[in-house]
């Protein structure tokens, strides 16, 4: 058979063919834009490529060819295909069945409202402590229990001091002298008058009562006792008073707080107290009445802070007219702030907060979303600050988001699963060993395509022990496998000739 001449015309042909397609074909873009030529033989003008997508459908992009570690060849993104190759679609038939809505996201003023807990306290400026000014012994007690309710003026107890019925003498003898030297006049009559008035002023520091003080002035009658009196209304809060004990100057013997109006001593922590202000309204819960909510306003905000909670102390006054709040009760307070400028907004519910990172689902266009990672801000009432990652106006899901993340999720696995078994390669062979302590199988194989492989006799790691069980060294097998990472190959199936 003669070959020869027609092997020549064969090769000489090719060859013209290659040069020929050589000089016929435009040089490539250095940029790498690709250009689209018609039937007529016309060119458009040439794409612009902006950038190579991972093939795994990664948020992974590269301005230069590379490979991804499956050894898959980075896919190239011309100028309007960039929309196209990002987000997920879903049907419309599927959006209407999952209920899905949007919103977009807009610019707005914030208010939000500052949490915190409280405790209800005695208004400090409202308690008055009763203390006696000379030495005495308590002969009766008038009221004798903590907690007791007293009224201005009403008698608290009544006591004997020696001082005080020295001071009454004294008083009366200067009064009697001085109308018995009323007819004298001069220097003896001013005298008198003198000591008249200190001895009624000495009285008067010692807090008797104005009462007290004209009776015996009027009837010149010393008394062995004297009635001290609540010097305000209110509740007592402490009482050391016992009845036959003797007290000394300055010894407090009962403490009395007026409660028509208490303190609410709020713990606000240090990243919200920049919006805290003195007059500010503020609502209030107690525990003890639940579904009533009462105003207070701030009245002062405390210049520490307690390192151990990281809070400052804010005190709001809150009215107790009707007694219903107590010292020590549990309160809830929510304290209202209006924003100082409009900033962009989403509603809460379109926030998808995995702890590590808040995900809002972003609208693309007819049936296209897009997961998109954001940082956000303040919240208020319904609506969350977002930082960055979505522009004013973008429409963000505000139903059904999780279910949609949950497919794009899904669909993200499915293509890598798609592409990792369009990788894999296919081979026949003889199962020479198994490593049973390793995981691992020899087998010689025959050529591999794929791979461009000859045949030969490697080691292989198995993606199951199960694959082998039962197989015995020297039998025919059909196996898949893949590259996990540089030179591991791994069989992911194995089946019996």
């Amino acid at each position: 058979m003669k070959t020869g001449p027609t092997l020549i015309v064969v090769a000489l042909a090719l060859v013209a063919g290659g040069f020929g397609g050589y000089f016929v074909a435009p040089p490539a873009s250095p940029k790498g834009d690709a250009a689209v030529q018609t039937a007529d033989g016309s060119a458009k003008p040439a794409k612009k490529l902006l950038y190579y997508r991972n093939p795994m459908g990664l948020p992974d992009t590269s301005p230069a060819p590379k490979k991804d570690p499956m050894g898959m060849d980075y896919i190239p993104v011309y100028q309007g295909e960039e929309a196209s190759e990002s987000g997920l679609k879903i049907g419309a038939e599927k959006i209407q069945k999952m209920g899905v809505k949007t919103e977009p996201a807009k610019l707005q003023m914030l208010d939000r409202s500052v949490r915190a807990s409280g405790r209800v306290e005695i208004d400090e400026s409202r308690t008055t402590t009763v203390a006696a000014k000379f030495e005495g012994y308590i002969e009766r007690l008038f009221v004798n229990t903590t907690g007791q309710p007293v009224g201005r003026g009403q008698p608290l107890f009544e006591v004997y001091s020696p001082e005080l019925v020295s001071a009454q003498r004294e008083y009366a003898i200067a009064a009697q002298g001085v109308g018995k030297l009323s007819e004298a006049g001069g220097e003896a009559q001013r005298g008198m008058q003198q000591l008249a008035d200190s001895s009624l002023q000495r009285l008067k520091n010692w807090d008797i009562s104005e009462e007290q003080v004209k009776a015996l002035a009027k009837s010149g009658e010393m008394k062995r006792t004297l009635t001290f009196r609540s010097p305000a209304s209110g509740v007592v809060t402490e009482k050391k008073a016992v009845q036959g004990m003797r007290f000394m100057p300055g010894e407090t013997l009962f403490q009395i707080a007026d409660t028509s109006t208490v303190w609410v001593q709020a713990d606000v922590f240090e990243q919200d107290i920049a919006a805290v202000k003195v007059g500010q309204k503020a609502r209030i819960t107690i525990n003890a009445y639940p579904g009533e909510v009462f105003e207070g306003r701030i009245a002062y905000v405390y210049p520490t802070l307690k390192s151990e909670t990281r809070t400052v102390q804010v005190r709001i006054e809150l009215n107790n007219a009707r007694g219903r709040f107590k010292p020590a009760m549990f309160a809830e307070v929510d304290i209202p702030v209006a924003g100082a400028a409009p900033v962009l907004t989403v509603p809460n519910s379109a926030v998808i907060d995995s702890g590590s990172r808040q995900v809002l689902i972003v609208q693309l266009g007819e049936g296209r979303f897009e997961p998109r990672e954001v940082k956000l801000g303040l919240r208020g009432g319904d609506f969350v600050q977002v930082l960055g990652g979505v522009k004013e106006g973008e429409a963000v899901v505000v139903a059904a988001n999780f279910l949609i993340d949950a497919e794009s999720n899904l669909k993200a696995a499915l293509g890598g699963l798609q592409k990792a078994a369009a990788i894999g390669h296919k081979a026949e062979g003889i199962l020479n060993a198994i490593d049973a302590a390793n995981g691992g199988v020899t087998v010689s194989h025959g050529p591999v395509a794929s791979l461009n492989w000859p045949s030969m006799k490697m080691d292989f790691v198995l993606a199951n022990p199960a694959l082998v069980e039962g197989v015995k060294p020297g039998t025919a097998v059909a196996i898949e496998f893949v590259e996990r990472k540089p030179g591991e190959w791994v069989i992911t199936a194995l089946r019996v000739k």
